[in-house]
């Protein structure tokens, strides 16, 4: 890694140590233990803050961390970000975008278009370097008494064989103990805690290697994403460009077999590469190399998250390559399964055993990011002359065939479904159209109402802690069940609670409903069951199966 020029992140806060109670004999014991500080571990530690869940964060560094590192959040990001309090923020900072165009040599080959339209609360996409996207939710958790932030703090030992996680913990002052019911490991690709567990990531890691910069320059380009592939100043490579905040761009090259990576990082080498691609694009203004690393792509994942009373998210769960930006989005897709889940185990209301649907989800959201990121792999870098040979033929041909472009289809990152979840009820009903159990719920335009007051809104806006049963009112009593959900009528009030309108009739043709029709959905938002019309015992075995207390 290097940094040339003035440090365009310089305004980024250092923060002391403070010393932990466990050090002066006192504390020891917390409900949960997150190792790692960066976006993963902070959206969960705030995820779990929401439902009242103390932890503590440990992360060796002082400061959020230096470039740009993964700088695109989604749609589905935005959407658990905004229920954490950060997302208004984030999209503040953030630079929206909806598409982008590919080109070979000069050629254009693919124009991108994100799904988007008026009915969407967020872009599809925005561009936000990670040191921003951590110091947002660093800023959140200090305010948040529910979460202490340690820095300067380093696990060094972890003892799992009974019931819960005994730590190690190395702080400047000395070693401590810190005694955790559960232990979550967000530390990345070389985590400490599934080495201490001997266990093994699993997949294929591709020789391809790039080198990614961010330079400060002017320009007027709007924000997008652009590839070229064999462009002219960089023959044989493929670059890729993405406008940043703050006058910031991130640029990624690759890397040829035969070139020697450390001295490609040299400073005036990197200058030399992306001067010739500016000059090509006319991007003719001054511009100044600011940091610059190396990145290779890996195919990894555990075959469990869960072992015993430690839990893995983000890369220290699984690796997946930048192509299609799935790697930081899935470890936000993470903590949100993860965080509703870890709070009803501790207060009672689901059993440990469902945090084994964490693991089964997300080890299958895994595999379908790797499989679609794979795709993308084999044609960004392609790893043998068979591979090369197919994507020059793509390529070629989609200059003048329409039919061959979308083979150029970067195939960016959607929200997973889960088809076969164990938290999931088969439908019983018959459905035309809507998302069955296990997709995500739709994120409609509606008007919230409660009481009086009314403001525009969207579907989304209606879930909370607990799951949300949306029925459409009719002259129905509405369902009960004995396990705790929020019960949010649409087209009708059952009294001085939240109710949702939906004047254009978008959402009940986005969920193929009638009157009496209702949709059970978890707290991450993926639907758990729906109903045409459902009766109170429906909807209890319904909530017992999606909060891991038996099938329905």
């Amino acid at each position: 890694m290097s940094a040339a020029g003035p440090d365009a992140y310089s305004s980024f806060p250092a923060y002391p140590f403070r010393r932990p109670p466990e050090l002066d004999g006192r504390g020891g014991h917390v409900p949960v233990a997150i190792a790692g500080g960066g976006p993963v571990g902070l959206t969960l530690a705030l995820a779990l803050a929401r439902h009242g869940v103390k932890s503590v964060v440990i992360e060796p560094r002082h400061r959020v961390s230096f470039g740009s590192r993964a700088i695109c959040l989604s749609r589905r990001s935005l959407e658990h970000w905004e229920r954490i309090g950060v997302a208004e923020a984030a999209l503040a900072k953030g630079l929206a975008w909806t598409g982008g165009v590919s080109f070979w040599r000069e050629h254009e080959v693919f124009r991108l278009a994100m799904p988007h339209d008026a009915d969407q609360k967020h872009p599809p996409m925005i561009n936000l370097q990670q040191n921003w996207q951590e110091q947002i939710l660093v800023d959140a958790a200090l305010a948040r008494p529910e979460i202490d932030l340690r820095w300067h703090s380093e696990i060094v030992g972890l003892d799992a064989s009974g019931d819960g996680a005994r730590l190690r913990v190395k702080t400047p002052e000395g070693e401590h103990g810190l005694a955790a019911d559960w232990l979550v490991a967000c530390d990345g690709a070389r985590s400490f805690a599934r080495q201490s567990l001997g266990l093994a990531l699993e997949g294929t890691s591709y020789e391809g290697r790039y080198l990614i910069a961010d330079i400060a320059l002017k320009s007027n380009h709007p924000t997008e994403r652009r590839c070229w592939f064999d462009p002219p100043s960089n023959p044989g490579s493929t670059v890729l460009m993405h406008r940043q905040p703050d006058d910031i761009w991130r640029i990624d090259y690759q890397l040829g077999d035969d070139e020697d990576a450390e001295a490609e990082l040299a400073p005036e080498r990197v200058k030399s590469r992306i001067e010739a691609h500016l000059a090509m694009i006319g991007e003719m203004a001054p511009w100044r190399l600011i940091w610059s690393s190396l990145y290779k792509a890996h195919c990894l994942t555990l075959p469990r998250y869960a072992h015993g009373r430690v839990l893995f998210a983000g890369d220290a769960a699984h690796l997946v390559p930048i192509f299609g930006v799935r790697g930081l989005n899935s470890g936000i897709d993470d903590a949100a399964n993860l965080a509703w889940k870890l709070a009803a185990v501790l207060a009672g209301t689901g059993p440990p055993g469902l945090l084994d649907s964490y693991s089964s989800e997300r080890v299958f959201a895994a595999h379908e990011n790797i499989a679609q990121a794979r795709m993308s792999t084999l044609f960004m870098t392609p790893p043998s002359a068979g591979h090369a040979l197919m994507r020059e033929a793509a390529l070629s041909l989609a200059v003048r065939h329409d039919f061959a472009r979308p083979l150029v289809n970067p195939r960016q990152t959607t929200a997973i479904a889960f088809p076969d979840s164990p938290l999931s009820t088969p439908d019983r009903d018959r459905w035309l159209n809507g998302p069955p159990p296990g997709a995500t719920l739709p994120n409609g335009p509606v008007t919230l109402r409660r009481g009086n007051q009314a403001k525009p809104g969207h579907l989304l806006d209606a879930i909370g802690l607990r799951p949300v049963l949306y029925w459409f009112a009719d002259t129905g009593p509405p369902p009960r069940a004995p396990l705790p959900f929020d019960l949010v009528p649409i087209g009708g009030s059952t009294g001085p609670g939240l109710s949702l309108e939906d004047h254009a009739g978008r959402v009940r043709s986005l969920l193929d409903a009638a009157p009496g029709a209702a949709y059970l959905v978890r707290p991450d938002g993926h639907v758990a069951a729906r109903f045409r019309r459902p009766e109170g015992a429906e909807v209890a075995a319904a909530l017992r199966r999606l909060y891991g207390r038996g099938t329905a």
